[in-house]
Order: structure tokens, then C-alpha cells, then sequence
């Protein structure tokens, strides 16, 4: 395997790139927006930057991982060539329905498709293509550079062979593959996503505070970030979407998102991103103020 395509230049996508250029695969980074291409490749630039000032990585190095990277605002343009083909789109069934009847006209028969997505179903997303035992989802955590997990799903019809073919090669990324098996959430959101929720309706509850909240999970249990800072860095709205894939898969009322979560998305208060969530970040990006809502 040589070449590599990235669909969606985002926070996923750009660090899914930066992993596989700086361990010498050939990049091809496709959005639609030049906008968003651009702003990713500058956050590549800085997170390479950052990983030669603290002599992770040569100057030699961050060229190389750079000249690795081929930018395309067309999909169909991005993905020839390809023997993997990354999808790192919104965490949305209708846009990634759509980007894979795509690739399944663009590419060849041969090309393995991935979707990182952390909740939608890989079953789901395979049906629309005429290879379903070449789909997988690759699950990569944020930072991508710097966590050592992926988190592998198999689809109903996804083959051995390319399940061990994935997995064997998250290993040359440097990262611990994880398989699991395809059901909403899969393993860490299934975890994860109630425990953000509950904490979520702790604070809606008023039993305790933003930042008691989080100083109770950082101290008591050793979690190196509060599960509301955490909220805001993955972003409400990503937060919101992958429970409601989960409730709407289980049928079960403990995935129902807080009413509180989802007015604050409806509200545009999505956190980092949008500059306010259980956080004010406009001053500073380490969660050091409570957003004034919650004062």
C-alpha cells in the first residue's frame, strides 16, 4: 500500500493525514472547501512545528511529512490511485451515504474503503457499495498524531482479510488496533458518551457545578480531563449526534441526550469550536473559565 486518500480536512481528517504522511504513505487530502484545506494543512505545519521544538522529529522530517500530502478539492480526482480511502466526514448518515455511492463509481473494486466514524453503523454505510466486505471503520482518537489507539469495527460483511489487513496496519502507525464488533457506539462512545451525558444531567440538576464536576473526575477518578471539558473539546454537537445514534439504535432511555445538551447546541454553544460551551474559551483554550451561564 502506497497511497492513501483522506476524505474531510477537518480535526480527524487533517490528523489522520499528518499520521499517515509523517510515516511515509502518500497523502491525498480531499475537501470541497479550499477554505478547509487550507486551515488544515496550517494545523499540520504547527503540530509539526511543535513536535521538531520538542525534538520529537527533525526539520528533515516535517519537509518530508509535508511534501507527502497532495491536496484536491474533487473527490473523484483525490480518490484515483487510492488503495485506502479514509472517510473523515461530519458524523452524518446522509453525508456519508453519499460520499460512499461516490467512491464505490470512482474507485476500483480493489480499494479498501475506512470511515472514521465513532457511532453510525458500518453495516449501514457498506450497503451502498458493491464491495461491502472491503468496508471497515477506523475509529482514530483526537489528537490523532499523539493517541496510540484505533479502534477498529468489522461490518456484518467485512472480510477477514481486511479486517487483519487493518489492523496490521494501524500497527505501522505506531497505534494499538482494537477490534470490535458493529453496534452503535461501538466500544468507546458506548462508554463514553453516557458517562458525558450523566454528567451533563448532573450539572442540570444543579447537584454540583461546571468545574466541581470536573475536579471530581480528575482528582477521584484520575481522568486527565473533566468529562464537560471534555464535551467541549469533541464538540456538543458531534457529542449530541453520536447519542442520538445510540438511542435511536437501542431504543433504550438511559442514551436520550440531557435537554440541556441539546438546548446548548441549538444555541450554537458548541464548545472550543465555537469559542463557548461549559467553558467561555475566548480568552484562553485550557478551560480555565466557566462560561458565564453556568456562574
Amino acid at each position: 500500500m502506497k497511497i492513501v486518500a483522506i476524505i474531510g480536512a477537518g480535526t480527524m481528517g487533517n490528523g489522520i493525514a499528518h499520521t499517515f504522511a509523517q510515516n511515509g504513505f502518500t497523502v491525498k487530502l480531499i475537501d470541497v472547501s479550499e477554505d478547509v484545506l487550507e486551515k488544515g494543512m496550517t494545523t499540520i505545519f504547527t503540530n509539526l512545528d511543535r513536535m521538531q521544538n520538542k525534538g520529537s522529529i527533525t526539520a528533515e522530517d516535517k519537509m518530508k511529512t509535508i511534501s507527502n500530502i497532495i491536496c484536491y478539492t474533487d473527490i473523484e480526482d483525490g480518490v484515483v490511485g487510492a488503495d485506502l480511502v479514509i472517510e473523515a466526514a461530519t458524523e452524518n448518515l446522509d453525508l456519508k451515504l453519499r460520499i460512499f455511492k461516490k467512491l464505490n463509481e470512482f474507485c476500483s473494486h480493489n480499494t479498501i474503503f475506512a470511515t472514521n466514524t465513532s457511532s453510525i453503523s458500518i453495516t449501514q454505510i457498506a450497503a451502498v457499495v458493491a464491495h461491502p466486505e472491503r468496508v471497515i471503520g477506523m475509529h482514530f482518537m483526537n489528537p490523532v498524531p499523539i493517541m496510540p489507539l484505533v479502534e477498529v469495527i468489522r461490518g456484518y460483511n467485512t472480510s477477514d482479510e481486511v479486517n487483519q489487513f487493518v489492523m496490521t496496519l494501524a500497527s505501522k502507525l505506531g497505534k494499538t488496533a482494537v477490534e470490535a464488533h458493529d453496534y452503535p457506539g461501538f466500544v468507546a462512545n458506548r462508554i463514553l458518551m453516557p458517562m458525558i451525558n450523566e454528567a451533563i444531567e448532573t450539572l442540570y440538576n444543579k447537584v454540583a457545578g461546571v468545574s466541581e464536576i470536573d475536579t471530581v473526575m480528575k482528582l477521584g477518578m484520575g481522568h486527565p480531563m473533566g468529562p464537560l471539558q471534555l464535551a467541549d473539546f469533541i464538540g456538543l454537537d458531534v457529542c449530541l449526534s453520536i447519542l442520538n445514534v445510540m438511542y435511536d439504535g437501542f431504543k433504550n432511555p438511559k442514551y436520550a441526550p440531557c435537554p440541556l445538551l441539546v438546548n446548548m447546541v441549538n444555541a450554537k454553544k458548541l464548545g472550543v469550536k465555537s469559542g463557548e460551551g461549559f467553558y467561555d474559551y475566548s480568552e484562553s483554550k485550557k478551560a480555565e473559565k466557566v462560561s458565564k451561564q453556568f456562574q
